[in-house]
This record gives structure tokens, sequence and C-alpha cells, in this order.
């Protein structure tokens, strides 16, 4: 995965914003959760850009994300819900790019990218 180049507009919205009273590193997950799930607008469409061995998509898949995973799904990553046979299917949320949505959901989306591309981690 390439780092992305550092901009400091979204560095101060990651750190005075979603993980700022995070003591460690279920806190930061739970900021990124929290976060995205008051951010987001869902159902919003996406593609695939990057190939990851747990989830059945191929670079170039375009699917509706129609909400965030659970909780506990999203301790160590990020998972949003896609349509799935007559369920759904939680999938990486950093191999999906927006290509319809708001542009909160987009600067959300981007913003996790960001952070998961800076190399930053949960701890």
């Amino acid at each position: 995965m390439s780092r992305v180049e550092k901009n400091d507009e979204r560095e101060h919205r990651i750190l005075m914003e979603i993980v700022v009273d995070a003591y460690g590193p279920e806190e930061q997950a739970m900021g990124w959760y929290y976060y995205l799930d008051d951010t987001l607008n869902f159902p919003f469409y996406t593609k695939c850009i990057a190939k990851r061995v747990i989830s059945p998509l191929k670079v170039g898949d375009e699917v509706d994300v129609i909400g965030l995973a659970p909780e506990n799904e999203c301790e160590n990553e990020m998972f949003v819900m896609m349509r799935w046979e007559r369920d759904g299917l939680a999938v990486p949320l950093m191999q999906l790019e927006v290509i319809h949505g708001d542009d909160q959901t987009r600067e959300a989306v981007e913003d996790w990218r960001y952070w998961v591309s800076r190399g930053y981690q949960f701890g």
C-alpha cells in the first residue's frame, strides 16, 4: 500500500474530531466507527479499487453500500455492508472508492483511506 502525502486539514480533522479522546486501540476504533456512522449517508455507490483475500470483490466491481458492519466487526478495521444475495456482506471500506454519494460521505471515506494509506493503525 503506497503512502499518501500528508494533508494538514485531514490530519487536523482526524486528530481533533475522530480520535481526539481515544486512549488505546479500542477507543480509536470506536472513534472511527462513530464518525463514519454519523457521517456516511447510506446507500451510496462505490467501485472496488483493491483486491483483498477476505473479500469477494474484484477490482472494478461496483457495489451499493447499505450500512456499516456491526461494531464488533470493526474492532481492527472498518467494514461496510453491501447487498449480497438475500442478506448483506461486510467488506473492507479501504477497498472501496465512492462513485455516487454526497460530499460528506465521500470525504469520510477518503478520511479513512487517507488514515490507512498513511500507515496509521489502531494502537
